[in-house]
């Protein structure tokens, strides 16, 4: 046994603990949360700081690591979807040392579950030994061709079956973006999950996005004359992005909007009152390093929204640490409190990858891992924030 104490822990389901100290057996698994007073000082491995859960990446795309400084900053969503497409091949060794590095620095950054975007089967042997769980979303989009849709849902099924089981892990097949999925490969893709899994889909990144639903206009139509893509079929709905999701989406599965940059607050409320099984991910480095904008966090807060957080990839990305992520919006948008801020790192993340029975908060019978964090005076994050992994 080891009786863990620091000076606050955030059990997360209730409420911090001031001196309190966690108790946890040779596997990790929680034993009992209580006070000092209930242990000898001589038992006790003590560690100044906060004493969290492990953290929850919601959104990465894992196989996209060797790409890491190859794509510039600030070009907006279309250039760097476009780059990533022309610097994505690499031989394959590389690929593989890349995801092996990336994994491990998951890892050592107190990361304990991780909601993995992939298109290939690059990263499944990396995930099947992982210290960390995953859950892989099988990627599949067709550019809106409805007569595309039956092929490329077989190419991309054949990635899903080729998943290897085991580690905890989960899979789901997925969408791409609204911009990118017709109406038959969202309707096949929905028949494959039935009511199982967590769908997850790109939102929202870019202003081009909501104007190409609204009117059929900006930076998309270039975008898919340069692929000699035809948008003849394609009308405009004169709604948001996120209207087209849902109407194609299955509300009894859980849903994960990601980076939803440009969400308004109408747009969150219509989606809780669509389903009661909404998550959103925010990967505020990435919607620095593309868009150099981050979306309005006091939209979710005011909504009571289940905010998740998540690095998106080494492509868009300088690392992959949910506390730098949390350190970029403490420093941008500081009125997120601590208390607020490690839920959406933690136990919102568990339950949108579907991992909550076992991680995101210091509860017994779970092995949530345990991460100490050092706080400000005021106990927020700053920049001088670092991050131990305990367990």
């Amino acid at each position: 046994m080891r009786r863990i104490t620091a000076d606050t822990i955030y059990t997360i389901n209730g409420d911090p603990i001031k001196n309190g100290v966690v108790v946890v057996d040779k596997e990790g698994k929680i034993i009992s949360v209580g006070d000092r007073s209930e242990h000898g000082l001589l038992s006790l491995e003590s560690h100044q700081g906060v004493i969290v859960p492990g953290f929850i990446n919601s959104h990465c795309h894992l196989e996209l690591s060797h790409m890491k400084g190859k794509v510039a900053t600030g070009t907006s969503l279309i250039p760097f979807i476009s780059n990533v497409v022309n610097f994505r091949d690499e031989p394959e060794a590389n690929i593989w040392t890349a995801i092996d590095m990336a994994d491990d620095e998951m890892h050592k950054g107190g990361i304990v579950a991780v909601g993995d975007i992939s298109n290939k089967i690059d990263t499944f042997k990396r995930k099947a030994k992982s210290a960390i769980r995953y859950h892989t979303f099988v990627e599949m989009f067709d550019f809106l061709q409805d007569a595309w849709a039956e092929r490329e849902f077989e190419k991309y099924k054949a990635v899903y079956d080729s998943r290897t089981e085991g580690n905890g892990n989960k899979f789901t097949c997925v969408p791409h973006a609204p911009y990118t999925v017709s109406k038959k490969l969202f309707e096949l893709i929905n028949e494959v999950n039935g009511d199982q899994g967590t769908m997850s889909i790109h939102n929202q990144e870019t202003p081009a996005e909501d104007q190409f639903f609204l009117d059929k206009t900006g930076g998309f139509i270039d975008f898919y004359k340069g692929f000699n893509v035809s948008l003849e079929d394609f009308q405009a709905t004169g709604k948001h992005s996120i209207y087209y999701a849902m109407q194609h989406m299955n509300p009894n599965v859980r849903s994960l909007f990601v980076h939803n940059t440009l969400t308004t607050k109408k747009n969150i409320e219509d989606a809780h009152a669509w389903s009661d099984k909404v998550y959103w991910a925010t990967c505020a480095n990435a919607n620095l390093y593309i868009e150099n904008r981050l979306p309005n966090y006091q939209h979710f807060i005011d909504t009571n929204a289940r905010l998740t957080i998540g690095t998106d990839s080494l492509t868009s990305n300088w690392q992959l640490s949910v506390l730098d992520e949390m350190k970029t919006i403490a420093k941008y948008q500081s009125y997120v409190p601590f208390e607020t801020m490690i839920k959406w790192a933690t136990l919102n993340g568990a339950e949108a990858l579907g991992f909550e029975d076992d991680l995101g908060s210091i509860e017994v019978g779970k092995t949530p891992g345990l991460n100490l964090l050092t706080l400000n005076k005021a106990g927020q994050i700053d920049e001088n924030t670092t991050v131990n992994r305990l367990i």
